[in-house]
Order: C-alpha cells, then sequence, then structure tokens
C-alpha cells in the first residue's frame, strides 16, 4: 500500500507531507471547508494534481493531515492498494424522499458482497439520520460487515453539508467504499471521552429530533437553568451532550446538542430521540480527550498481525471545540499509539460511525473519535 497525502489552503500550492509520487488507480479521499468545495475552480484544482478516476469528496468541520488539523482548507489522501481492491458506490437521499433507511438499503444493495471485507462509510450530515443510516446498510448486507466513517460538517455554522464521487458535491449524497481482498488487515476503535455528571432525567415528550420536555419540563428550560453560566459559552450545546439510552437498547450512546429552538423550548439533535429514553448530561477536559484517543488507538492495535499502514481518523467538532488551541493532541496520541511511520488522515465530522471496541456491530456517535487502522 501506497499513501500520499497533500494539502492546499484556498488559490495557493499544494504542500506534501510524504513525496509526490504518480500512483495506480488510487482511492482519493477530499475533505474540506464546504465553501470551499462550491467553487467550481477548486475541483478542476484537485482534478489537476490528482488526475484520478476514484475521488470521493466531503465536506469537514475541520480536516487532519498526518498530526496536523486544519480548517478552511483541502486536504488529500491517495491510497494505492497493491494487492487489494476497492468499490465505491452512491446514493442521495433527496431521491428517497430524505428516507434514510430507504437510501441506505438501495446503497447498500449496489456493494458487491462476495469477499466484501470492511466498508467505509462518507455521508452528507445534514438531512441523514446516522441510526436510520447504518440499520438501512445492515439491512442490504448478506452478513455483518464492519462499517467505520462518518457524516460530513460545515465547520461550525451548521448550514449544509456536501458529499459526491467523481462529480462536484452535492447536498444529500451518501458515498460507501467497499474493501476486498485477503491481503488486507482492517482493524478498528471507537472512544468518548466525555463523562456523566449530575441526575439521571427521562425524556417525556419528543418527536424525532426534537426533544420537547424532560422530566415533564421544557428541555430548553432545564437545560439552561441546570448548566447556570455555563450554558452562556459560545456553542455550549456542543460541549455538553447527553449520555442516552434508548428504551430497548442495553448500551447507550453520546448525543450532542445541535441547536436550541427558543420558540418551542425544544433541543435538537443530530438523530432520533425516542420518548422514555434515559438521559443524563456529560463533560469533558482537554486531557481526558487526549487520553481517550490514545484507548482508542490502543484498542485498534490489539491483536493485529501486521503494522498498519493507514490510520483513518473521524473525530467530533464538540472535540474539536473543546481542545481548541490543544486540538493536534489527540491526533499525537494516535501517532505515539500506532507509530509514526503510519500515516494519518481524516476529518472531523457531525457524527461517527463505527463499532464499539471488539464488536462489528456499527453505531452512530457523537463526541467519539472513530479509528480505521488498515494495511495490506
Amino acid at each position: 500500500m501506497k499513501v500520499v497525502q497533500a494539502y492546499r489552503k484556498k488559490s495557493n500550492e499544494w504542500f506534501y507531507h510524504n513525496e509526490k509520487e504518480k500512483l495506480n488507480n488510487p482511492l482519493v479521499l477530499v475533505f474540506a471547508d464546504r465553501h470551499l468545495l462550491e467553487e467550481a475552480s477548486t475541483i478542476e484544482a484537485i482534478k489537476e494534481e490528482f488526475p484520478y478516476d476514484h475521488i470521493v469528496f466531503g465536506s469537514s468541520a475541520g480536516e487532519i493531515m498526518n498530526i496536523q488539523v486544519v480548517s478552511d482548507s483541502i486536504t488529500v489522501l491517495a491510497i494505492e492498494f497493491e494487492k487489494a481492491t476497492f468499490v465505491v458506490e452512491t446514493e442521495n437521499i433527496l431521491e428517497h424522499d430524505k428516507d434514510t433507511e430507504k437510501a441506505a438499503e438501495a446503497l447498500s444493495k449496489k456493494m458487491p458482497q462476495e469477499g466484501l471485507k470492511h466498508l467505509i462509510i462518507i455521508s452528507e450530515g445534514s438531512y441523514v439520520s446516522g441510526s436510520a443510516l447504518i440499520k438501512g446498510l445492515q439491512k442490504g448486507l448478506k452478513e455483518i460487515v464492519p462499517i467505520t466513517g462518518g457524516l460530513c460538517g460545515d465547520g461550525g455554522n451548521f448550514e449544509k453539508t456536501i458529499v459526491s464521487y467523481k462529480e462536484r458535491p452535492k447536498e444529500g449524497e451518501i458515498v460507501l467504499v467497499g474493501l476486498y481482498g485477503e491481503s488486507l488487515e482492517v482493524s478498528f476503535a471507537s472512544f468518548c471521552s466525555f463523562t456523566p455528571f449530575g441526575p439521571i432525567r427521562t425524556i417525556t415528550k419528543s418527536e424525532g429530533n426534537m426533544v420537547y420536555e424532560i422530566d415533564g419540563r421544557p428541555a430548553l428550560d432545564l437545560y439552561t437553568d441546570y448548566l447556570g453560566d455555563k450554558a452562556k459559552q459560545p456553542q455550549f450545546t456542543l460541549l455538553y451532550p447527553l449520555y442516552t439510552t434508548i428504551p430497548g437498547r442495553k448500551e447507550g450512546v453520546v448525543r450532542t446538542i445541535l441547536s436550541v429552538d427558543k420558540e418551542k423550548n425544544a433541543l435538537i439533535f443530530p438523530d432520533d430521540m425516542p420518548q422514555n429514553s434515559i438521559v443524563q448530561l456529560m463533560m469533558v477536559s482537554q486531557d481526558a480527550i487526549a487520553e481517550g484517543a490514545n484507548k482508542a488507538a490502543g484498542v485498534a492495535m490489539e491483536n493485529r498481525k501486521t503494522k498498519p499502514q493507514l490510520a483513518f481518523i473521524v473525530s467530533c467538532i464538540g472535540r474539536k471545540l473543546v481542545m481548541n488551541q490543544r486540538v493536534e493532541e489527540e491526533i499525537e496520541q494516535v501517532a505515539e499509539v500506532v507509530g509514526d511511520q503510519v500515516s494519518l488522515g481524516g476529518f472531523y465530522s457531525y457524527g461517527e460511525i463505527g463499532p464499539f471496541a471488539k464488536n462489528q456491530i456499527c453505531q452512530l456517535h457523537n463526541e467519539t473519535m472513530a479509528l480505521t487502522l488498515i494495511s495490506e
């Protein structure tokens, strides 16, 4: 496997992490600021510098190249497999009346399943329900296949996200990459560093991703009253997510509050929040996030037969906001565990997708780092 990484700011020259070289039919993953990806000149510049057939574009809330975290930029991760092969398929949720599960099932049915070893999902993050996305993908598969990846971002704007394969990025697109071959070794881990605190409560009124009441009180009022002065912090909802146990599930998941509806006194989440779900506020420190990244890398490295060549990282925008000027520390922790010869690349997301540690059953996460280690 060969990996070439490069990035550039708008209208600037390309900077390569390693040597620039010609690759043979690579899979090219491009993560960039949404506004840059909307410009035709950006797509032309990328295709001129990387004249390959299989290019996936995704908007992000921050880009990762090696141990650098950059913003308002374009990053390119080009992967040439020696023996393994890959297939890329797409589906648009807008062509399915925004029915995530239906679109995802149709997408996974397109993917050849003989010899399928791993799936990487790069999805738009505005219309998609992450849980329904996973459910639909798994319905279309004949057997359980590990899935990792994430929902694309739009910085801190939360206006729209865009994704594509081969063409100009657009809204509603979901891209699925299938990896095939006995030469491949893929391991993964997801780790959240946030810790629950305060009373355990119950969602008493909700609809879809809107929570109207918690413990019989208007959700926004209860949330802000309990946080007090902390609710005055910029983007405070991303800093204090809810640990959520959905009825019928044993394992809880972290759910970030994307925004609030002041008129309805409601909290808005990236995924469905069913009535009678048990919730608890969460908080985190910068040191805990760095330590969590270290733990994720440690779990992903367990029992590997070969040394990884690529670490594909999807981390939450909430983690980036908490880390602020120290954001690169969580990437450095991954590099410290996997080794400095491993290429690191990825993006900051609106939702992370991956199995829990030592489990192939996939989940949507928030405030989490989802790490995929690949070698052949």
